[in-house]
């Protein structure tokens, strides 16, 4: 079941599952609030090509974020691929969703290979030096993230459960909870009061939530006028004065 290779002995095999929803619904929630949606780059399963001596050479990250750019290339058409050398800026922020025929490599424990490309934590730390690179161990729930200073990825902390990014104003983090019928630990996006950064789905159930509380609290408001009018009524009543009278 886990990681069945390709025809292609260089190819692994196709995304499962959870390497489909989880890039996803980082996308859906990655909205930092410093720059317009129409200059933010997100990315899933996309060949990020980083050399341009080495023009074919590519890594694929399960998800990265580019900011400051235009969503469009060109502001014209979406992207088949992110040519670093003609975009002219790198990657904010690369996830990488550990896997047992990729873990090594994503952590930088893979030696370099002669004539071969390098692994991915090279391309990511010496040759782009994305700023962060964050990776996440579904089968433990841990969370690791890697800070670049000083042309080298530090650990910024150890049993994370959540990462602070001051570029976008927004922290990624663990939480517990259903997406796509399935409940289990997802990474997801926070904003910097530490709310949930939601998803188009959830904030639509959430403006149905209010207005059923709206019309909840205007239907129990005016039952409560009623009854206060009522009781109004018995007390005129019980005095002899005519309610009408009184309350026309």
């Amino acid at each position: 079941m886990y990681d069945l290779p390709s025809e292609n002995p260089e190819e692994p095999g196709l995304p499962d599952e959870y390497h489909i929803w989880q890039p996803q619904f980082l996308s859906f929630t990655c909205c930092p609030p410093l720059y317009p949606p129409d200059r933010v780059f997100v990315a899933t399963d996309l060949n990020l090509y980083y050399d341009p001596r080495h023009p074919l050479w590519h890594k694929r990250p399960d998800w990265f974020v580019v900011v400051n750019v235009p969503r469009l290339y060109e502001d014209k058409q979406m992207r088949l691929s992110y040519v670093t050398w003609q975009e002219g800026v790198r990657p904010l922020v690369v996830v990488e969703l550990l896997s047992p025929s990729t873990r090594d490599e994503d952590l930088g424990l893979t030696p370099p290979q002669e004539n071969k490309p390098p692994g991915k934590w090279e391309v990511y730390e010496r040759i782009l030096g994305i700023p962060y690179y964050i990776v996440f161990d579904r089968y433990t729930d841990e969370l690791q993230a890697f800070q670049l200073e000083g042309g080298h990825y530090r650990q910024m902390a150890q049993q994370l459960s959540r990462v602070w990014i001051p570029e976008l104003q927004l922290s990624l983090g663990l939480w517990q909870g259903e997406y796509r019928g399935i409940d289990r630990q997802w990474l997801r996006w926070y904003d910097a009061q530490g709310n949930l950064m939601l998803t188009d789905a959830e904030q639509e159930r959430l403006a149905k939530e209010q207005e059923r509380l709206a019309k909840e609290q205007a239907q129990a408001l005016l039952a409560q006028e009623r009854q206060q009018r009522q009781q109004l009524i018995e007390r005129l009543r019980a005095r002899g004065i005519d309610p009408d009278e009184f309350l026309s």
